[in-house]
Order: structure tokens, then C-alpha cells, then sequence
């Protein structure tokens, strides 16, 4: 029998990101030595605290289901960190999924109709564009290459681009793949775009822990007049090195996580019931641990900056996340494909952002190996 695809499956295309990593792990294999900066993964392992408080939750047989948005005192320690932000948030409010790809998935299953319109801030995180297809979205993008991945100068563009026919804008700060925060006057003017056309804004604040020389980023739903209007999406993954652990939110007004828990509940049923422990234990109890894998980021940030500019390559100094935009050849698919053949350094094509032009270097590996990473691009004339 000849299996019949349906067409959300035929929308889509593989991850760009995890091909590249698949594509690293198999030289890897075959005993090549690379060096991969093409993963979104902190190279830190989770903190004690929290594997000890996923040891504990286990011993005290907290193995079964949970409520389907989470157990309470997860859902409490997230309102709490939310209202610490300046989001107006309670319990009822919180949606937790098995990481925050699945809080974006539901949501954007809860709200996109067929051909509802879409809003993405190029380069955009590749995920994004698959879920809004499979959703059955259209999307309209808005580049923001030409401005350093500022929103602020680009807004003009994003004003001619949203319309009262707009259903979400998705906003990332600090981004991937970018690493820039957006200022407060740029999520203020979002705001009053918001507001004048009626649609509801995604904050994807993943990387909300991770920023640097100071600089602290705004919560969109903290902004009056967005209270209603805002999705935050967040997780574990990023700022407390759980990965694999598989634990994310989202807060949104009431009738969104009561429509949101049906897809919820019909498919994942509940987040693991230990894992939703150790998450308590990583909101309430970690704030050191993170800081300290901040403030690595930084340090290697600035080493692999200088890096590039002692070779004569500018690149945009990421101000949070753990990724930079490295300009590259018009053909950046090739660029990439040459990167990892030839100098067995693993990157990501900046067109699977939606920006071509560059590559995405994650630096959350080692300086070491980020220095070697440089020295194998620049001997095969790369840079």
C-alpha cells in the first residue's frame, strides 16, 4: 500500500537545525572530529539542586499523571516568576507542556484558522514557519537583516506589514538566531499595533535568563494594554540547561489555556510529573547557578567577537541567547555544506532563518573548541 501524506505533513520541510546536528553526530561517528556550533543546547550540565529534586520527587513516587496544565506548585512558582516580571499572571493562566516547542505548537493550533495571517521577524527561528503551516497559516515576514536585527529601525516595514487581517505577530527577544534584545521602545510601538489592528502577540522569551553587559529585556505582556492580547512562551531548557528534560509554559488570558488543554490533553496528557518538580526547584532556587552559566556565555560571546575582527569579519554583537550571525557567502546553504566537509565545523544556513547571507554559530561550547572552530574556517579560506 502507497501511504497518502496529508497536506500539513507536505508543508513543511525537516529542521535545518537538527539535519546539521544529524548530519555532525554521523561524522562524529565515523571518527571525524568536529567541531558543532550548529546546536541550541547549553554544554553545562544541570544544576545538583535540580537532579536532586528530581531524585527526591521520584522516591516519593511522584511518577504518574499530573493535572493536564501541571501540578500547582509548578503552575504557582511560574505565576509568581511571571508577576516578578511584570505580567499579570495566576495559576489559571499557565499552561505547562513537555518543553516550549509544545507550548508554541498549542498554541498556535488553538488560535491559527486556515489562511489566518502570521507576522515573523526575519531571521525568525525555523520552527516558527512550520508550525504556523501545519496550522494552516499564512505568513508575512519582515526582515530586520539590514538594521543589525534591530526591530526598532525596521519598524516602518513592520507597520506597512500587519493589518487588521493580522492574527499573531511572533516576537523572540533575545532571539534566535540572532541574539539581540529589543529595546522598549520598539515592544512599546508592537504594542500600539497590537491594539490598533486587533491581533494577539506570541513573546517567545526562551532566552529571557540569558543577556548580557546589563542589559535586562522586557516582558511584553507587562506593557499596559497587553495584559489580553500577549502569549508568553517559556522553558527550562535554555537558562537552566534542561534540554532533555522537556519542560516549557505559556501564560495567556484564561479562555486561551482552557481551548489550548483540549489539544493538550488529547495529545501529551501532562508534562512528567517529577520533571514538573525539579522545575520548582529550578524557578526558586537557582538564580546563582544561572548567572554563573550567563556570565560563560558573555566571556565566550566577547572571545569569539574579537576572534572574527582579528581576521577583519564583523559581525552583530549578540546582546543575549547564545548564537551570533556570521556573514558569509550569497549561497549560504553551500557556505554551510563547505563548513562542515571541508573544516568539519558544524553551523546553521541563515536562510533557514529566513535571512540568507549568513550562518548561526551557537557559542555554548568551550573557548577552546570555539577557537578551533575559527582557526579550521580561516584555514579553508572561509572567512
Amino acid at each position: 500500500m502507497t501511504p497518502q501524506f496529508t497536506d500539513r505533513v507536505s508543508r513543511v520541510s525537516p529542521s535545518a537545525t537538527l539535519a546539521i546536528s544529524n548530519k555532525a553526530s554521523q561524522l562524529e561517528a565515523d571518527g571525524v572530529d568536529v567541531v558543532d556550533l550548529s546546536v541550541g543546547e547549553p554544554d553545562f550540565d544541570t544544576p545538583q539542586n535540580i537532579k536532586d529534586a528530581a531524585t527526591e520527587a521520584m522516591e516519593a513516587g511522584n511518577t504518574g499523571y499530573t493535572p493536564t496544565s501541571g501540578i500547582p506548585q509548578l503552575k504557582e512558582a511560574i505565576a509568581a516568576k511571571l508577576a516578578d516580571d511584570g505580567i499579570p499572571c495566576e495559576t489559571e493562566n499557565v499552561m505547562v507542556t513537555p518543553g516550549g516547542k509544545q507550548a508554541l505548537f498549542e498554541v498556535f493550533q488553538t488560535l491559527i484558522q486556515e489562511g489566518d495571517e502570521v507576522v515573523l521577524l526575519d531571521p525568525a527561528w525555523v520552527s516558527y514557519e512550520a508550525m504556523v503551516k501545519i496550522a494552516g497559516g499564512d505568513l508575512k515576514r519582515v526582515d530586520t537583516a539590514a538594521h543589525d536585527f534591530r526591530l526598532e529601525p525596521a519598524l516602518a516595514d513592520l507597520e506597512e506589514t500587519v493589518s487588521d487581517d493580522t492574527t499573531i505577530l511572533v516576537v523572540n527577544s533575545p532571539g534566535n538566531p540572532h541574539g539581540i534584545v529589543y529595546s522598549d521602545e520598539a515592544l512599546e510601538a508592537v504594542r500600539d499595533l497590537a491594539v490598533e489592528h486587533d491581533f494577539m502577540v506570541i513573546s517567545d522569551e526562551i532566552y529571557k535568563e540569558i543577556t548580557y553587559d546589563g542589559i535586562e529585556m522586557t516582558s511584553l505582556g507587562s506593557l499596559d494594554g497587553m495584559e489580553d492580547r500577549t502569549i508568553t512562551v517559556n522553558g527550562f531548557s535554555k537558562a537552566y540547561a534542561m534540554t532533555g528534560w522537556r519542560l516549557g509554559y505559556f501564560a495567556a488570558p484564561e479562555e486561551i489555556t482552557s481551548e489550548a488543554g483540549k489539544i493538550h490533553g488529547h495529545s501529551v496528557s501532562c508534562a512528567v510529573n517529577f520533571v514538573q518538580h525539579a522545575g520548582v526547584e529550578a524557578l526558586q532556587n537557582t538564580d546563582d547557578a544561572v548567572a554563573e552559566m550567563a556570565d560563560a556565555f558573555e566571556d565566550r560571546r566577547d572571545m569569539l567577537l574579537a576572534e572574527f575582527a582579528d581576521r577583519g569579519v564583523d559581525v552583530t554583537k549578540p546582546e543575549g541567547a547564545f548564537y551570533m550571525m556570521l556573514p558569509v557567502a550569497d549561497d549560504d546553504q553551500a557556505w554551510c555544506e563547505r563548513a562542515i566537509d571541508e573544516a568539519h565545523v558544524a553551523t546553521v544556513p541563515g536562510s533557514a532563518f529566513g535571512t540568507p547571507g549568513y550562518a548561526r554559530v551557537s557559542y555554548a561550547n568551550s573557548k577552546e573548541r570555539l577557537q578551533e572552530a575559527v582557526s579550521r574556517l580561516d584555514e579553508h579560506d572561509l572567512l
